[in-house]
């Protein structure tokens, strides 16, 4: 019986958003424009080198190097393998859903259990920096320094995260400690020895890293203009003030204006949207900078659809990594407070006070200028990558038809 009205219930959904897109066909073609320039000039280039490095990493047997020599820092600190330094490094500097997509592979090497690959994902899908500094702090609110404040609030209830989910099945036997002392040399061996199980040659190697990365930006890119349409579709059939205000309690009670309502809610489906109508709101920079925290930290419904579908690959849970969303808002939104007086508000007093490297950076504009050049050469990037997976594809079709 529930499957039956499960089916019904997807049925419906999919009818209802069938005829909202007959019924606005400009603001869905907007709407899905807007998507696919984000795709088109920043995800994709942006996010494909850092896929296909960490693809070859994984198969050349960096990332096992990397974890024999982490794993005494990470096993006490996150309770996962050292190669999930690797995992979070590459999620901050890459943003997400590149920890999930690296968590993922790991998993299927054999080199996580079921419930380490679920702690790792749990805190290391974060937003990489220049969207943080770039797109959020200078471009949306004109002011470097609340970059600043955001990144290591996001950063810092990112950590926290990770350590409140290391006793997440703490009690798991699956999960084996390496109790061996540090070494560089066991570290080599363990390198040389994952390389040598990958028998694919060099080419291959690097042509499958280069089609996996595809394959996975095709589907990140797929999300994002799903979710823009449908974003903008609830805004224009007024569903999205409805939903807003269902919660504007919870603003009261937490002491935040009213008018965020709806930035926050849109925020909560796709977050550069739900960003750039927190800047536009009039509201004080310590609630806007609240608001911001706690939906980079919840990541967007967007994003998390983008984890769940790569998770599906795998036997990796989807619930560990919305419960360390929810966690993620709350601890960040609570590090902005905390940390706004002396991070933001005692730099903006005076440019006396200003934090030097701050100030060079608001003279050069280097945030917005790395953006500029990314949307201007990214779509040719975009292109030569596709037309290289294109060739990729038919030059390994061609072989495999060959020796058929």
């Amino acid at each position: 019986m529930k499957s039956q009205i499960k089916s019904f219930i997807l049925a419906l959904i999919t009818i209802l958003f069938a005829i909202l897109l007959i019924q606005y066909p400009d603001q869905a073609l907007s709407a899905s424009i807007r998507g696919l320039n984000m795709w088109w000039e920043i995800v994709f280039p942006s996010l494909l080198p850092f896929f296909i490095i960490s693809e070859l990493m994984i198969g050349f047997g960096v990332v096992t190097f990397i974890g024999v020599l982490f794993e005494p820092i990470m096993r006490p600190l996150f309770n996962v393998p050292g190669a999930g330094s690797f995992v979070w490094a590459m999620g901050m500097a890459s943003g997400y859903p590149s920890g999930a997509k690296i968590t993922a592979r790991l998993r299927q090497e054999k080199q996580l259990t079921r419930i380490e690959a679920e702690r790792l994902v749990s805190f290391t899908n974060a937003s990489n920096p220049l969207f943080i500094f770039g797109a959020i702090a200078v471009g949306f609110f004109n002011d470097p320094v609340l970059g600043m404040l955001l990144a290591v609030s996001h950063y810092g209830g990112n950590t926290m995260v990770g350590i409140v989910m290391r006793f997440y099945h703490r009690k798991d036997k699956s999960s084996k400690a390496n109790h061996e002392r540090f070494s560089i040399k066991r570290a080599f061996r363990e390198l040389h020895e994952t390389r040598i199980k990958d028998e694919r040659p060099f080419g291959k190697l690097f042509g499958d890293a280069v089609l996996s990365s595809i394959q996975t930006l095709l589907m990140i890119g797929g999300f994002i203009i799903i979710f823009s349409v449908l974003n903008k579709l609830l805004f224009v059939t007024g569903v999205t003030e409805i939903i807003a205000d269902s919660f504007t309690f919870l603003l009261t009670f937490l002491h935040l204006p009213e008018v965020l309502s709806i930035p926050i809610f849109s925020g909560l489906m796709e977050i550069t949207m739900g960003s750039q109508m927190i800047s536009q709101s009039g509201v004080e920079m310590l609630f806007a900078a609240v608001a911001v925290s706690f939906i980079l930290g919840f990541n967007g419904f967007s994003v998390q659809a983008q984890v769940a579908s790569i998770l599906a690959e795998t036997d990796i849970r989807f619930h560990p990594y919305f419960l360390g969303r929810l966690m993620h808002g709350i601890f960040a939104s609570v590090l902005c407070i905390l940390l706004f007086q002396p991070l933001y508000a005692s730099q903006t007093e005076g440019s006396s006070g200003a934090i030097p490297v701050l100030s060079k950076i608001k003279e050069s504009g280097w945030p917005m200028h790395v953006l500029e050049q990314l949307s201007h050469y990214g779509p040719l990037i975009t292109i030569a990558s596709l037309m290289a997976g294109c060739l990729i594809l038919w030059k390994q079709h061609k072989t495999s038809h060959f020796y058929k």
